[in-house]
């Protein structure tokens, strides 16, 4: 498989700038989400439904613009619209160096929501423009080096991120992910590729933006097709994990500070959310890895794989709610988050394969935008519960439980696609 990632990179310019444009904003990204956990926490006395609204404000908003991105997304260039998302979120990120005071914490969540805009314009992009820079067969290694790299970045990103936080600031934190979405715009706008969505499309006018039509046109597309529509809610299946964001940096400030030598508790605790935090990384590494070179190309083991990825995640976070310690708890999240990421992989490249290319930006908007709603309420609950009492640990094991949930809707659609015909 690596023998596969290596050649694709090598062969594939095209590819290889949207790899690296990729790995430069994550790494970025997740030094940056973690200094923002840990200000909301320090500057509103440690409440954990500060960083559950953070989460919200991370992904919601891409819900409710997700039509409107996916319809612009079919319209317009994707490589335009990727670089135009990364420079305004340049200035965005710029904005939290001014959050000093308790009485400046407002200003975090609409810089966030304004943050997550531009990720739901970016991301349905650059999925949707994988299949026009690859060859067909590349299409499941190039999702899986993509997951795989985002994997890595998380590992890299949040164990390093709270040690550049300690040594270096947050500010420091706030200007490198900042920098990395214009390295980031640089490195997509050297791509050279033809985009047939938007070939002879007239210009977009002023009448265009409220006309819905091209989303009830996605819309009816996606429930045309049984198996786009079950695909479509895979990631919202696993968006009940969502709540990571709040039970892992509450688990590392709570019940897993890392007590070495003179370091303050303030500091062991930026560590055990930092170390958490990079197990999710490392599970989602090893997920994709695994998982990619035992499907190969076989869209009937993907399917398959998919509800074995719901019942790791699902024993996962169960186990996490009974870790004793700290390596114990990690393990478990390693375990949890390969399940997750397989799933995310093998739903991306369904339906990058289900999906006509005029219509890969809706349905790439609907995919995220469920999962986002499913990701912000999860999160946001998670954070409400624990203000109210309710242990950590109680709700790790909570989320494991709802996991079984999805599982269990995958598994009966499996069964039903098994069928041999004429038995109902």
């Amino acid at each position: 498989m690596f023998r596969v990632y290596r050649q694709l990179l090598r062969s594939n310019r095209n590819f290889r700038l949207l790899w690296t444009a990729q790995i430069v904003s994550e790494l970025g990204d997740w030094f940056y989400s973690l200094a923002v956990y840990h200000l909301l926490l320090e500057l509103t006395g440690n409440r954990a439904e500060s960083v559950g609204l953070a989460v919200v404000l991370q992904v919601l908003p891409s819900t409710f613009i997700s039509p409107t991105a996916g319809a612009l997304n079919d319209r317009l260039s994707r490589k335009a619209i990727m670089i135009g998302a990364d420079v305004a979120r340049f200035f965005i990120v710029l904005g939290m160096l001014a959050v000093r005071t308790r009485g400046m914490v407002w200003l975090v969540y609409p810089l966030l929501f304004l943050e997550t805009l531009g990720w739901a314009f970016f991301e349905p992009a650059h999925s949707a423009v994988v299949p026009n820079i690859v060859a067909p067969e590349e299409v499941l290694p190039a999702n899986a080096l993509a997951s795989i790299t985002w994997s890595f970045c998380l590992a890299v990103g949040a164990s390093l991120g709270g040690v550049v936080a300690v040594l270096a600031g947050r500010d420091t934190v706030f200007v490198l992910n900042a920098l990395s979405f214009l390295a980031s715009a640089w490195l997509i706008r050297r791509m050279r590729f033809e985009e047939p969505h938007a070939a002879g499309l007239p210009p977009l006018g002023p009448r265009d933006l409220v006309d819905f039509r091209p989303v009830v046109e996605g819309f009816r597309y996606i429930r045309s097709d049984r198996r786009l529509f079950a695909t479509v809610f895979v990631k919202a299946g696993g968006g009940i994990l969502g709540a990571n964001n709040v039970i892992l940096p509450m688990l590392g400030h709570r019940v897993f500070p890392v007590e070495l030598g003179a370091l303050n508790p303030d500091r062991a605790a930026m560590l055990g959310m930092s170390l958490l935090m990079g197990a999710r990384g490392a599970g989602a590494l090893l997920g994709p890895l695994a998982g990619g070179r035992w499907a190969q190309d076989c869209q009937g083991r993907m399917r398959s794989g998919i509800l074995v990825g719901f019942l790791l995640a699902a024993a996962g976070y169960v186990a996490l709610g009974g870790a004793g310690a700290l390596w114990l708890a990690m393990l478990a999240v390693v375990l949890a988050h390969a399940g997750a990421s397989t799933n995310w992989v093998f739903s991306t490249t369904l339906l990058q394969v289900y999906t006509a290319d005029r219509f890969r930006g809706r349905v790439f908007a609907a995919d995220y935008g469920l999962c986002m709603l499913a990701v912000s309420t999860s999160s946001y609950l998670a954070g409400l519960a624990i203000d109210l009492g309710v242990p950590v640990r109680t709700c790790a094991t909570a989320i494991g439980c709802a996991m079984l949930a999805p599982a269990a809707a995958w598994a009966g659609l499996l069964v039903v696609r098994r069928k041999p015909p004429g038995i109902r």
